[in-house]
Formats: structure tokens, C-alpha cells, sequence
């Protein structure tokens, strides 16, 4: 990481990319290790592509983190247009299997900042899994994590008194770091977010006010989710505006048009 071979970003942001966090174990040693998580987005109905599963290196805890996301999209997006979206996630330079549901949040941070083309802060890390109700659940080898990234900011840039890690609110009793790391903290050199909540992480990452629903299901102008909503709408259209001229013979098959087909 310090010499570029793995591709690390602590400082600047980045559309569509974040740090995520793992522990390496060999069984009498083990150590965290950021990697970076990539999502795209655009038209489409092929819905969220885990290519760690397609490629055949996603677990089953793994897998069922990221069909959870799609869940909490059609929760936040979904209420009355359909949700049409092709997306992909990766997480790059990795060649062995991933599994665990922990790194679930900081796809969907990936994810979000994609569809509404907002950048995220890359000083800094993230660890935390995810519910289809946005709300972010404990994960195990916080201390690893955490100091895992201390380590390669302080190789890499050097520790430039802004970079840290989001971690879940649950796992603030299971903090246990490093002295040096404490110190840090202590000098407002490196920092711990604590958060409950995607929306508290989007605002920390992106620096934007994520946004509440008003009753009409719509949210206030100048907020992320007001943003990932008109693009998720903008999808819906340019897809349909698409589909609509294609030749008869090209467009899918729905309905009524179906059965008459198997008949």
C-alpha cells in the first residue's frame, strides 16, 4: 500500500468508492487491512451485481449482506416508481473469497454515492453491517480494523489530523486499541466515528444532509436522498423512453403478451 501496489486512497474523495475493513487471521496472529469498494451505477433491471458472487468468491454471509441492500433501496427509493437500476460492486484487487456481512454498510455507502454522484471522503474507513432499515449492526475485530487503517494512513500520507474510521455504535464497549492509536485519538490526529445509522454515515463521508421523507414521500432539495431519488426517477425514464422505441420484436415480454406466447 505505501508503494502503490495495492491502491489505497487516505486523502481527497472519490464518486462511487470507499475504504473498507477486514481482518487477515492466521490463526496466532492477525491484523486489519483496508481494501477498496467500488459501485457503479446506470439503466438498467439487472439490479445490484455482486461480482465477488459471479466471479464465485462471495460466502453466504457475504451474499446475503448485498441482497440486503437491494432491500433497504427499494424501502428508501421504490414507494412509487419501480426501481430500475443496474449496479456493480467489487471489492478491487481481491483474489480470494470474501465473506461476512460487515463490509454490508460500506457497499451501500458506495452504492449511494454512485447514484447520486456525490464523493466520499477517502481518509476514511469503514466497517459496520447493515439492516433493511438503514440501521447499522455490530461487527467483530473492531480493534484490528481500526488500527489496521491507523498503520497504513500513517505509511502512506502520514496522519493528517482528519483521517479515521466509522465503526458501529454498538461496538464503542469493545474498544481495546493500541496505545499509540489512543494517543491519536487523544490529539485529534485520528478520529472514531461512532454511527447508528447509514444516514449519520453519508453525512460524516459526504458532508451532506442526508434527508428525511416528507409526507409525500419526497425529500428536501440540496439533500443526498433527494439527489439518489431524481437519478433513480431520471432511470426509470431514459429506461422506458429506451425501451419504447425498440422494434416490436425487441421489447420484453410482459403480461398478457407472455401468455399468449406459451399458448
Amino acid at each position: 500500500m505505501r508503494d502503490c501496489i495495492i491502491l489505497i486512497e487516505t486523502t481527497g474523495a472519490v464518486v462511487g468508492q470507499v475504504n473498507g475493513l477486514a481482518v487477515i487471521d492466521f490463526g496466532d496472529f492477525a491484523f486489519g487491512r483496508p481494501s477498496r469498494i467500488t459501485a457503479r451505477t446506470g439503466i438498467g433491471r439487472a439490479g445490484i451485481v455482486d461480482i465477488e458472487r459471479e466471479a464465485g468468491f462471495g460466502g453466504r454471509s457475504h451474499n446475503k449482506g448485498v441482497l440486503i441492500l437491494g432491500g433497504f433501496l427499494h424501502g428508501r427509493f421504490a414507494g412509487s416508481k419501480p426501481l430500475s437500476l443496474s449496479a456493480t460492486l467489487a471489492f478491487e484487487q481481491s483474489y480470494e473469497g470474501v465473506d461476512g456481512d460487515s463490509a454490508s454498510s460500506t457497499e451501500l455507502y458506495a452504492l449511494m454515492s454512485s447514484l447520486a454522484d456525490v464523493p466520499l471522503r477517502q481518509d476514511i474507513a469503514v466497517t459496520g453491517s447493515v439492516n433493511q432499515r438503514g440501521e447499522v449492526q455490530a461487527i467483530g475485530g473492531v480493534n484490528h480494523k481500526i488500527e489496521g487503517f491507523f498503520d497504513v494512513c500513517r505509511l502512506t500520507s502520514g496522519l493528517s489530523g482528519s483521517q479515521g474510521v466509522l465503526i458501529p455504535q454498538a461496538n464503542i464497549d469493545h474498544l481495546m486499541l493500541r496505545e499509540d492509536v489512543v494517543a491519536a485519538v487523544a490529539e485529534g490526529r485520528f478520529h472514531i466515528w461512532p454511527v447508528a445509522t447509514i444516514d449519520e454515515g453519508l453525512a460524516i463521508l459526504t458532508g451532506l444532509e442526508p434527508g428525511e421523507a416528507g409526507p409525500d414521500g419526497s425529500y428536501p432539495p440540496g439533500t443526498l436522498n433527494r439527489r439518489g431519488d431524481d437519478r433513480l426517477g431520471e432511470l426509470a425514464r431514459l429506461l422506458s423512453d429506451f425501451e419504447a422505441k425498440k422494434p416490436e420484436g425487441d421489447k420484453p415480454a410482459t403480461g398478457r403478451s407472455r401468455a399468449a406466447r406459451r399458448r
